[in-house]
């Protein structure tokens, strides 16, 4: 402790970081991962979405090791009211889980989903990339626009590109907006045939044919049958405000 009571930046930073901090030697290494951990605190704090890897690494110096830092931030707020959570490659903070209780009063009430439209999106999620047609294939029903639009207006489902068959049908997949309302780190964090069934989603008596398939380990990443949107795709899609065209 320094005269006068008050702790050094060090002595600061080996109280409030001292879980990273113990792994480093050099005192000036350790004042220098505490200021990155609240760089990156700040950030995020001040982000109304998720903010991701790449873009902590483009506003932080070259030489500060970004896993370090969030593991550090993360042990930080653990035991706190907000958490820092990962977003598929992104991070956010959120009300602890069991603290959300508290923001019940301050929860905006949102329209129940139709049978369809949660059908839709497991098989979005656990399928991707699906086109519509392979939707429908898939519930045996035909798959309305609305059911689509409404799951796209919630930020929960996306187009990604066109399968590389005739006609070029649109794939659909999840978004990082999917993972962070569903509280889920990236889409292998879905639950498997034995959790469904353990939280009464499933019948115990399904098929022994039956099963859930294992969601696509990376499903920001096209596939090779898939080729991405074009702006060209995107005007055609309404996704885009076309361009005017040349005299």
């Amino acid at each position: 402790m320094s005269e006068g009571g008050q702790a050094t930046a060090v002595e600061f930073a080996e109280e409030e970081h001292g879980d990273a901090l113990d792994m480093l030697d050099n005192p000036a290494e350790r004042l220098h991962l505490a200021e990155a951990t609240r760089m990156v605190e700040a950030i995020i704090f001040s982000s109304d979405e998720p903010v991701s890897r790449r873009a902590l690494q483009e506003r932080l110096p070259d030489n500060v090791d970004i896993d370090l830092v969030v593991s550090e931030l993360s042990s930080i707020y653990e035991k706190r009211g907000v958490n820092l959570v990962r977003v598929g490659d992104a991070f956010a903070f959120r009300t602890a889980g069991d603290l959300s209780f508290l923001m019940t009063r301050e929860a905006v009430q949102q329209r129940k989903l139709s049978r369809a439209a949660l059908e839709v999106l497991a098989i979005v999620a656990y399928h991707q990339p699906v086109t519509r047609a392979e939707m429908e294939e898939i519930r045996g029903v035909e798959t309305s626009k609305g059911t689509l639009d409404t799951l796209m207006e919630a930020g929960w489902v996306r187009m990604r590109g066109r399968r590389k068959t005739p006609g070029r049908p649109v794939t659909y997949g999840t978004s990082e907006v999917f993972l962070d309302h569903f509280g889920l780190a990236e889409i292998r964090d879905l639950p498997g045939l034995e959790e469904l069934k353990g939280a009464g989603l499933l019948s115990s008596r399904m098929p022994t044919s039956f099963s859930v398939p294992t969601p696509n380990s990376d499903p920001d990443a096209l596939a090779d049958d898939e080729d991405p949107l074009t702006d060209i795709d995107l005007e055609e899609l309404g996704l885009l405000t076309p361009r005017a065209q040349d005299d």
